[in-house]
């Protein structure tokens, strides 16, 4: 694995995580929800821009790309 890999996936880690902590979910079902709706990939895709964003700010985009996602 090379840096940027790790670097995202550290970045999903945190990701998940924190949204774990914000929804007191356990970290398991955070990573099904992730993996139902892409998000973890989207991160990635979109690495540069989300890593510089806190965490509150990450879990309402998690909260937005869920809801439009269900539709």
């Amino acid at each position: 694995m090379n840096k940027e890999q790790q670097d995202k996936a550290m970045f999903v880690s945190f990701c998940i995580e924190q949204y774990a902590k914000a929804k007191n979910m356990a970290t398991e079902d955070v990573v099904n929800l992730f993996e139902q709706y892409g998000i973890a990939e989207h991160f990635c895709e979109f690495y540069d821009v989300l890593h510089t964003q806190g965490g509150q700010w990450l879990v309402e985009e998690i909260d937005k790309m869920i809801n439009e996602r269900r539709k």
